[in-house]
């Protein structure tokens, strides 16, 4: 029997004055997207505060909570009563002193399926993520697979894989965990622009998020959805960040389905798992793998 086609859903929106509004908007775009007849929901990295790593501040890491938490458990009852899977990004509290970036996934019957910690952590200017993220490690999934701290999950609706922000850039992530099984790659996001360099260096930056990551979807032949938050941030002593959107979801040819500008919005789009095989007869990518061939990648660089 083929796998039924799946809908999913982008809640885009901008921090409010505070986190228990940030999460009732949030909780408001989700139950939009439902009635619009997603049916897989995901909202933007750490969606619950304003982004923080700004700055490298101590008293920060009290932004953080547990999963299962408040929030993660007051998605799962929103997640129960409509029967939808979410996929709710957050900065994790995982024990004293160690803190992730974080996604977990509920399915539609409430249950916690689990949690994806991001694999590649950055540090740039208002991006000083290193300093209150413990990057995701390596465990085994089974006896028949090598360790790997990517993963899926196998959801009512489908099979997905959550990648967070920074780790869009990274074609081996990508890679991973299509071959795992996601039908979709889910990439929870919070980039924007620094407002000194908007004008020279804004629009390429934003075409190039683009189109790393509608690779992906071309070169492993799956669904990529990516959503972004928006909104200037300020930062006292910075010029603070100016997050672009432009949330979208795309085919396994690359074409775009659905995608938002830079404002609030909530994105819905159908997705066909027939059009994966499809893809996949005809781009070959995945057959014609020289997998014999690729022992350098596991290198920093090859001298």
């Amino acid at each position: 029997m083929a796998n039924p086609v799946f809908t999913v859903g982008l809640v885009q929106q901008a921090v409010a004055e505070s986190a228990s509004e940030t999460v009732d908007a949030a909780e408001r775009g989700i139950r939009e997207a439902a009635a619009r007849g997603a049916q897989i929901i995901c909202l933007e990295e750490l969606f619950n505060a304003p982004y923080f790593c700004k700055v490298t501040d101590a008293e920060r890491f009290d932004l953080a909570e547990p999963i299962p938490g408040p929030t993660v458990q007051r998605m799962q009852g929103v997640a129960r009563e409509l029967g939808i899977v979410i996929v709710v990004p957050l900065f994790e509290k995982r024990g004293p002193g160690l803190y992730h970036n974080s996604a977990a996934v509920v399915d539609a019957d409430g249950t916690l399926l689990g949690v994806y910690r991001k694999m590649h952590i950055p540090d740039d200017p208002l991006y000083h993520e290193k300093y209150y993220f413990t990057p995701g490690e390596m465990y085994q999934h089974d006896e028949a697979r090598p360790p790997s701290g990517f993963q899926v999950f196998r959801t009512k609706f489908a099979t997905i894989g959550v990648l967070i922000c920074w780790d869009q850039w990274y074609p081996e992530a990508a890679r991973i965990t299509s071959l795992m099984g996601a039908q979709i790659l889910l990439y929870p996001t919070a980039i924007g622009w620094h407002p000194k360099e908007k004008a020279e260096w804004g629009a390429a930056q934003a075409d190039a998020w683009r189109t790393a990551q509608r690779a992906h979807a071309i070169a492993n032949g799956v669904y990529v959805a990516a959503v972004n938050r928006v909104g200037f941030e300020a930062e006292p002593g910075t010029d603070g960040l100016e997050f672009f959107g432009h949330s979208f979801v795309c085919d396994p040819f690359g074409q775009l389905i659905a995608e938002a500008g830079t404002d609030p919005a909530i994105l819905v789009a159908e997705c066909d798992p027939k059009r994966i095989e499809y893809t996949r007869r005809n781009w070959p990518f995945l057959r014609d793998r020289r997998i014999d061939a690729y022992g350098g990648i596991l290198k920093r660089y090859l001298d």
